[in-house]
C-alpha cells in the first residue's frame, strides 16, 4: 500500500465508520476496512436475507457490526465517517445534510480512490456505451502488457485495491453520474477522461437534465494541460438550457474525438469504406476494418472507436486488432445465450433505456421477437417506437411499463401498417414463455427491456442472469 493510503486508512483506525446501502461497492470496501482493523458499522434498511446471508456472515465474521430495518440510519450520529452508496443522492436523502451539519464527513469509496490512487486513471463515463468501452480499453492495455485494475460503476470497488496498485499499473474507471455528482474539485483528475456521449436519461434521480450534464462534466473540468480528454464528434454535449455551452469548452488539456460519421482531426473515425482510421498531425492511419470486430451492432464500432482514441499511442495496432476478433462481448449487453430448435436468444438486460433499445435493434438483419417492459424510470418511449415498427415482428410486453409502452407504439403513426403484433403478460418469465411458443426457426428472440429492473429484480443483471437460466433450461 502507498503512504498515501496507509497514512489515510491508519487514521482511522480510531474511528467509528458507517456504509450506508449495502451493494455492490459498500460490501467489499466494508471488508477491507474491517481487515484493516477499523470499526465498521453495515447500514441497510433491507435485512440480511436480501443482502445475502453468507455474505452478512463473513462481515460479521470481521467483527461489523449492522444497524438494519426501518431505523438503520440511527446509529449515524455516533460515526466519524460515513460512506454513501453512490445510489444514495444528496437532494434525496435528507440524512446526509444532517451528518455533515453535525461535522461528520460523508464520502464514497470512489471518492476516496481518486483520492488516494498512485497509478495513471483512465476514466470514462456518458449516457450509454460506458461499460463495453472500459471493457475494451481495459482489454487493450492487458494485452500490450500493463497491470490493470478495472472498476467502478463496472461492478467492482476499487477503494480495496489501494492496497496492491503501485504507479506503475493503470486504473480503468466506469463512472456514473450518481459516482461523479459529488466527485467536483477531484483531489486526483482523470489522466484521460472519456465522455461517450451525452442522452436525457435518469431523469428519475436528477433534479434536472443539466444536473445530470454537471455530473458528467466533473470527469474532466478539473483536468489539467498534461490530461487528455476523449469526446464525441457525432454528439451535442450541450442539451438541457446549456445552449452555448458545449463540453469542449470545458477541455484542460489535449482533446480528442471520435466519430462514425465523419472525419476527425485528432482521433478515431470509420470512413466511407467501413474502415477505422486514426487521424493525427494531419497523418492517417489504417487500425482495421470493421468487419473484424466480432460483436454486432454499429452501436459497438463506435465504441471501439472510442476506445482506440483514449488508448492511442499506449497500445500497438496489432493488439487493438486482436482484442477486436477475440472480445465477445459484455455481458447483458447483446450477449448471446443460446440456440433452441433454431432460434437464437440474446440477453440485453442493460438496454433500460429508448436509445439503448434503439442500439439493440438495429444490431440485427431481420426483424426479431423483443421481450420489454421493467419499471419506469420516466423515460420518453416514443423515441424508440420507429425501430420497433421496423425491426420487430412480436413485442412481448411485462411489468410495471407494459400499459406505458404498449400506449405509445399503438398510438404511434404507422403502426396499423407495421404489421407488428404485441402481447401483455405480467412477468419476464412468462413473457419469455410466449415468445419461446411463438418462435419458429430462424427467429431471433432478445431481452431488450427498456427500462430498469427493479418491479421484478434487484438490478438488471439479476434480470439479465435469470433470463439465461431460463433460457438455457430450456428442453431439461
Amino acid at each position: 500500500m502507498n503512504s498515501k493510503a496507509k497514512q489515510y486508512f491508519d487514521s482511522l483506525k480510531d474511528k467509528k465508520v458507517a456504509f450506508v446501502g449495502m451493494g455492490v461497492a459498500n460490501i467489499p470496501c466494508a471488508k477491507f476496512l474491517a481487515k484493516l482493523g477499523i470499526e465498521v458499522y453495515a447500514c441497510d434498511k433491507r435485512d440480511k436475507e436480501y443482502i445475502g446471508s453468507e455474505i452478512c456472515s463473513e462481515l460479521e465474521n470481521l467483527g461489523v457490526h449492522f444497524s438494519l430495518g426501518e431505523n438503520y440510519l440511527d446509529i449515524l450520529p455516533k460515526m466519524d465517517l460515513v460512506f454513501r452508496s453512490h445510489g444514495i443522492l444528496p437532494f434525496q436523502n435528507s440524512w446526509i445534510g444532517e451528518c455533515i451539519s453535525r461535522g461528520q464527513k460523508v464520502t464514497t469509496e470512489m471518492e476516496v480512490f481518486f483520492k488516494l490512487c498512485p497509478s495513471k486513471i483512465i476514466a470514462v463515463t456518458g449516457s450509454n456505451g460506458k461499460t463495453t468501452t472500459t471493457t475494451l480499453i481495459s482489454k487493450m492495455l492487458s494485452k500490450q502488457g500493463y497491470n490493470v485494475y478495472l472498476g467502478g460503476n463496472i461492478g467492482k470497488a476499487l477503494m480495496p485495491e489501494l492496497e496492491t496498485i503501485t504507479e506503475n499499473d493503470i486504473a480503468v474507471v466506469e463512472l456514473s453520474s450518481f459516482q461523479l455528482l459529488t466527485m467536483g474539485n477531484m483531489k486526483n483528475t482523470p489522466d484521460i477522461a472519456v465522455v461517450t456521449n451525452i442522452e436525457c436519461t435518469h431523469q428519475d434521480h436528477h433534479i434536472s437534465l443539466d444536473e445530470y450534464v454537471d455530473a458528467k462534466r466533473n470527469i474532466l473540468i478539473y483536468q489539467n494541460e498534461n490530461c487528455k480528454t476523449v469526446l464525441n464528434a457525432d454528439c451535442d454535449y450541450s442539451i438541457g438550457n446549456r445552449v452555448y455551452h458545449d463540453m469542449r469548452y470545458d477541455v484542460r488539456g489535449k482533446l480528442s474525438e471520435f466519430s462514425i460519421r465523419h472525419k476527425v482531426e485528432n482521433g478515431a473515425y470509420l470512413n466511407d469504406k467501413n474502415e477505422i482510421i486514426y487521424s493525427s498531425n494531419a497523418s492517417e492511419t489504417f487500425v482495421m476494418n470493421s468487419s473484424e470486430i466480432i460483436i454486432p451492432g454499429r452501436h459497438n464500432i463506435e465504441n471501439y472507436c472510442t476506445a482506440i482514441t483514449a488508448v492511442w499511442g499506449m497500445v500497438d495496432i496489432k493488439n487493438i486488432v486482436e482484442i477486436a476478433k477475440t472480445f465477445g462481448g459484455v455481458e447483458h449487453r447483446i450477449e448471446f445465450v443460446r440456440e433452441y430448435n433454431g432460434v437464437k436468444y440474446y440477453n440485453d438486460s442493460i438496454a433500460t433505456s429508448p436509445s439503448r433499445v434503439v442500439s439493440g435493434l438495429r444490431s440485427f438483419n431481420q426483424k426479431i421477437i423483443v421481450i420489454m417492459g421493467g419499471s419506469d424510470k420516466g423515460n420518453d418511449m416514443s423515441e424508440m417506437v420507429p425501430d420497433i415498427l421496423n425491426n420487430v415482428k412480436l413485442l412481448v410486453l411485462n411489468g410495471a411499463t407494459a400499459d406505458k409502452i404498449y400506449d405509445t407504439v399503438v398510438n404511434y403513426q404507422g403502426f396499423n401498417e407495421s404489421g407488428l403484433e404485441i402481447i401483455k403478460t405480467d412477468t419476464m418469465e412468462n413473457a419469455l414463455n410466449i415468445a419461446k411458443d411463438k418462435a419458429a426457426c430462424g427467429d431471433i428472440v432478445s431481452l431488450c427491456p427498456a427500462c430498469p429492473a427493479f418491479d421484478q429484480f434487484k438490478t438488471f443483471e439479476y434480470r439479465g442472469r435469470k433470463f439465461k437460466e431460463l433460457v438455457n433450461g430450456f428442453g431439461e
